[in-house]
């Protein structure tokens, strides 16, 4: 068994452990296919990737050869690459803007495909970070659905750093419970363990995984 492998199985040992069936989505940016081959022989199914050129480079042959693939994105992703990430990409766990909705939208509707959408959320109020502010969330939510036509599934976020991360998975919670969207994408590396116990469902799990990245 590959280490990667080995280290795949563990965490969802761990998963398993806290009475949880949340996804690993392996974080493989910067690593070469290569690299990541072990675990797509094995049947992962979830990837991640945060650079639309680099993901087109390593995915599109790929995803092609292995169609059960699912490819996360989960960087910030500019207006004018949108046309590049749909419909390479299955998921996009960043939306953070109505311009951005807009392009999406626009995209989805030429390319007859519908990516699942979460909407990013800024629940530490950093002004460094992209996301919605929480007391926004309704409204942008209801103009994502209604004017854009866009398949929201969840909401995503990123705690700051060096603070308690069950304080912001807590609220994170707290906010989809009062929704009718069933995805939390919270929970990294460092953090998937605590992210657990507040019902995340998609841990975006890299360094664990494939190692320190070069």
């Amino acid at each position: 068994m590959h280490d990667i492998v080995d280290q795949l199985l563990l965490i969802k040992k761990e998963i398993e452990s806290n009475n949880s069936n949340a996804e690993v989505i392996a974080v493989s940016k910067t690593f070469s296919i290569n690299k990541i081959l072990p675990l797509i022989n094995h049947g992962h199914v979830h990837y991640g990737e945060n650079k639309i050129q680099e993901a087109v480079d390593k995915w599109t042959d790929i995803k092609k050869d292995f169609i059960n693939i699912k490819l996360h994105f989960l960087g910030k992703l500019q207006t004018n690459k949108v046309k590049f990430a749909i419909p390479l990409f299955d998921y996009i766990h960043s939306l953070d803007s109505l311009k951005l909705a807009e392009k999406i939208a626009n995209e989805q509707s030429k390319k007859k495909f519908k990516p699942k959408i979460f909407i990013q959320i800024n629940i530490g109020k950093e002004n460094q970070k992209n996301g919605i502010n929480i007391e926004n969330l309704d409204k942008f939510y209801s103009d994502c659905i209604k004017d854009f036509d866009l398949n929201i599934v969840g909401l995503m976020c990123l705690p700051p750093q060096n603070d308690n991360p069950g304080v912001y998975f807590s609220e994170m919670l707290k906010l989809i419970n009062n929704t009718e969207l069933k995805e939390l994408s919270m929970g990294m590396s460092n953090d998937y363990i605590e992210a657990l116990k507040y019902k995340s469902t998609f841990l975006r799990i890299g360094s664990k995984i494939f190692g320190s990245r070069v």
